[in-house]
């Protein structure tokens, strides 16, 4: 066994990274969203945040392996397309602004961009006008810089998303594989500029089978007449991770 696993494998509280990763992996999986805001607090909290990110990133992108087919085959392609190109053109700013944020700072900025998203959801904040290609690019580029800042690029789409007239096994694909795309997105910039660490990709490697184990339950017990109480469990567990992982804890 590679001696960078094993340092992985001996990281304190590694145990309840792994609980954490399960559940944001069974929330994505039935819910199509909520996995970073569930688990980057808690790898951010215990690693920092270039780590961090990079744990929740290569989690995140095994996690929706298993259901990846039935996305594809249910996704809105169109607007996935715009959705990337303008991430693609605006993460790499975002990252750029990350490595100057003290890390301190940023697990508040971090936890108050979970809250701030989560009050929208609940409070039922949503845009009523019609998705057209202008609006879907700007979102792409708003998910993208929010990505590179502090890591979720969630935010954004999950607003615009949920006012939309598409069926929810459309809107809940064509999230998940925005997602899973921008993970990819994410480790090659890190990578371009030499902030890959490799005792994170172990440890991602390492959360990424319970968060698979998450995605694969929760994609079988997704029942679309079920939408508003799947919203109702991820909105919990988003504000029970943001809070948790407050610098306040320490």
């Amino acid at each position: 066994m590679p001696d960078i696993l094993l340092t992985a494998l001996a990281l304190p509280g590694l145990w309840w990274l792994c609980i954490v990763s399960f559940v944001a992996g069974l929330v994505r999986g039935f819910s199509g969203f909520g996995s970073g805001l569930i688990l980057l607090p808690a790898t951010v909290a215990a690693l920092g945040p270039v780590a961090g990110i990079t744990v929740m990133t290569v989690a995140d992108l095994s996690g929706p392996l298993p259901i990846l087919r039935r996305a594809i085959q249910q996704v809105h392609w169109p607007d996935l397309a715009r959705l990337l190109g303008a991430t693609a053109v605006v993460l790499p700013v975002g990252v750029w602004l990350l490595l100057l944020i003290d890390p301190f700072v940023f697990r508040y900025v971090l936890c108050a961009v979970a809250l701030t998203t989560l009050a929208c959801l609940i409070s039922g904040v949503r845009f009523k006008g019609k998705l057209t290609p202008p609006l879907v690019l700007t979102t792409g580029g708003l998910a993208g810089f929010l990505g590179g800042v502090v890591g979720v690029p969630g935010p954004p789409i999950i607003t615009l998303y949920l006012a939309s007239t598409l069926p929810v096994a459309v809107i809940r694909s064509t999230i998940l594989l925005y997602l899973f795309f921008y993970d990819l997105l994410l480790i090659g910039i890190y990578a371009a500029n030499g902030r890959l660490l490799i005792d994170a990709l172990w440890i991602g490697v390492v959360l990424a089978l319970p968060n698979i184990a998450g995605n694969m339950i929760g994609a079988a017990i997704f029942r679309p007449s079920l939408e508003a109480f799947y919203r109702a469990v991820a909105y919990v567990l988003i504000a029970f991770s943001a809070l948790s992982a407050l610098p306040l804890w320490d």
